[in-house]
């Protein structure tokens, strides 16, 4: 994505939205007296410097082509700021009580994981597109070349980062086993479900190393809804906000514009795939 006006524009606009969203789910998790939900189903009931010569033109060499890639990247950037469906169980660890709810602590929570978030997302995204323009890969690190000890420290922090996504998402796999599949929760039903998963994961990825277009694709069809707009319309159904005062208004905005990411990014994302799958060769 360039990085210029509109790119820029998409980041801190993403950044927003998705703070507010997760607000929304913070103060929805206690929204009706003496019950906590943990659920969406349940609640809804660089040291390197510029290179010389660098190229911020668009990489496509037509019109249609940069569109593409436009929507491409706003499912890259869903997919960055992705996570809302775990907030409710986080939440749901922390003690409450009528006279301290677990609202504040995790709002403020929140606050500070997404201060990190901005410090970590937006230097990356605007330094890396300074430094390599056009010419930058999809994985950063792939255009790296010193100092070592920051790409072995980034490439660690990769792993731990995969390592908690995997948790979260093996926790609700295990739990669609134990109350959907009526499974008894043991050690051994950890071990090979987590085992499982985590050798599927590594030969779909392996398979398909397709990642700017798999994050594009994902992040649009799969991550956009839980994201972008699933929360604004289960505020507007909980909260009933009066008919287009500012809070209505905000949250359709952030429906409509969830709703034509959910249905645009995927497509930008798909054609990059198969773009990748041209010249790519299993061996």
């Amino acid at each position: 994505m360039n990085c210029t006006g509109p790119g820029s524009t998409i980041m801190v606009l993403s950044w927003i939205i998705t703070l507010y969203t997760l607000w929304q789910m913070v103060e929805m998790h206690e929204m009706v007296p003496g019950k906590r939900f943990d659920r969406y189903h349940e609640l809804a009931s660089v040291e390197k410097g510029a290179l010389p010569n660098v190229d911020y033109s668009y990489k496509a060499s037509t019109t249609l082509g940069n569109l593409f890639n436009f929507l491409a990247a706003l499912g890259g950037v869903a997919f960055a700021f992705a996570g809302h469906n775990v907030v409710l169980e986080i939440q749901a660890t922390i003690p409450s009580t009528p006279e301290k709810s677990s609202k504040g602590p995790m709002w403020k929570g929140v606050v500070v994981a997404y201060i990190i978030v901005a410090i970590c997302y937006f230097p990356v995204a605007f330094i890396g597109y300074w430094a390599f323009g056009s010419a930058i890969d999809d994985n950063i690190l792939l255009s790296l070349d010193k100092p070592t000890w920051l790409i072995a420290t980034a490439n660690m922090f990769v792993v731990i980062h995969v390592i908690g996504v995997c948790i979260a998402s093996v926790d609700m796999m295990e739990s669609f086993l134990v109350k959907k599949m009526r499974f008894t929760t043991c050690l051994r039903l950890r071990l090979i479900s987590r085992s499982l998963y985590v050798a599927f994961t590594m030969v779909v990825g392996i398979c398909f190393p397709f990642f700017g277009g798999l994050l594009s694709f994902f992040g649009g069809f799969a991550f956009a809804p839980t994201t972008c707009y699933l929360p604004c319309i289960i505020w507007l159904i909980l909260s009933k906000p009066k008919r287009f005062s500012l809070t209505w208004i905000i949250n359709w905005v952030w429906i409509v514009l969830g709703v034509l990411l959910m249905i645009l990014s995927p497509i930008g994302g798909l054609r990059s795939i198969i773009i990748s799958a041209k010249d790519y060769e299993f061996s």
